[in-house]
């Protein structure tokens, strides 16, 4: 009686080759790094505690000079409806050259807002779950780029009661006045 051994050994082969595989651990990428990430974001969120601005005190840093009002949101969302004076840098957009470019004194003083900052406007501010808001992300992006004079809108603001001024293309195509301190948003919803 013959005995065909080769597909034995192919299934040896296979689970060696599989379990050599696996017992090495995940792959190794240099350009990733989870723990540092998570390190960085420990501290980015004790240094973030005292520096989450009522309504006020965003319009107040506002006028001030050198400031620059950060909005991290796509380029699509920003064009629609931003406050007023704010740059655009989309937060997949953020790398070592954009900054440099954008944000080239990293003492300027640096104010962020994103979408879960505004309710009654989902078309331009669309809303995103708490732990995925985008402040949360920028703010950690920018003080792992050594940024520390950064500030963030904290309260969750009715755009049609905000004190904020905005622009863009929905307060134009509302004929809102930019003056008027706020566009119409009714129907932005």
């Amino acid at each position: 009686m013959k005995r065909n051994i080769g597909v034995p050994l192919l299934l040896v082969f296979f689970a060696l080759a599989f379990s050599n595989t696996f017992s090495q651990g995940p792959p190794v990428n240099p350009a990733i790094d989870m723990k540092g990430f998570l390190r960085i974001a420990q501290k980015a969120a004790q240094y973030r505690d005292e520096r989450r601005l009522t309504e006020e005190e965003f319009i107040r840093m506002t006028s001030q000079q050198g400031v620059v009002i950060l909005d991290a949101r796509s380029k699509e969302k920003f064009d629609e409806l931003h406050i007023k004076d704010a740059v655009n840098l989309s937060f997949p957009d953020i790398t070592v050259a954009s900054l440099q470019k954008l944000l080239p004194d990293k003492n300027a003083r640096i104010l962020i807002y994103c979408n879960n900052n505004f309710t009654n406007a989902e078309q331009p501010f669309p809303t995103k779950l708490p732990a995925a808001s985008l402040n949360i992300s920028t703010y950690i992006s920018l003080y792992t780029y050594g940024y520390r004079n950064i500030y963030e809108l904290g309260p969750l603001i009715d755009i049609n009661t905000s004190k904020l001024e905005f622009e863009g293309g929905l307060a134009k195509k509302n004929n809102a006045s930019l003056s008027d301190k706020r566009p119409a948003i009714d129907q932005f919803k």
